[in-house]
């Protein structure tokens, strides 16, 4: 049930990230009901690929940039969650999800969204 609900908390986040941003996109429709039913499977797969690179990926990057982050004083894990996202991205767009990080500065704003978001989500829903 935990993994679920950190799935629809990682799609709603990306949702938001690709409403907000213009870096950060889905292909395909752009209004209406077609956009809706073309973009909820690829939201919830690049929510899933998501999940899974921040789940076996960045752990390992997080103790690689572990003196970096300490120099910089935790700021540093804004680029790195970045860099999950864009890679999120690449696997995304190796499986024809038309889910899209055009840049660096749209990927850490962006999972910058996306964990705002998750934290609401958790709020929200809390842990039981």
């Amino acid at each position: 049930m935990g993994f679920l609900i950190k799935l629809l908390a990682y799609a709603a986040g990306v949702a938001a990230a690709s409403w907000l941003l213009d870096g950060i996109r889905f292909t395909g429709p752009s209004n209406g009901s077609a956009e809706l039913q073309e973009k909820v499977l690829p939201l919830l797969g690049v929510a899933l690929i998501l999940a899974l690179v921040n789940t076996f990926i960045r752990p390992i990057l997080n103790v690689l940039s572990l003196p970096i982050t300490i120099l910089t004083l935790g700021l540093f894990l804004l680029v790195v969650n970045g860099l999950m996202l864009w890679l999120a991205s690449r696997i995304a767009d190796y499986f024809d999800l038309g889910f899209r990080v055009t840049g660096f500065w749209p990927a850490v704003i962006g999972a910058m969204v996306i964990t705002v978001v998750g934290w609401v989500v958790d709020a929200a829903v809390g842990d039981e």
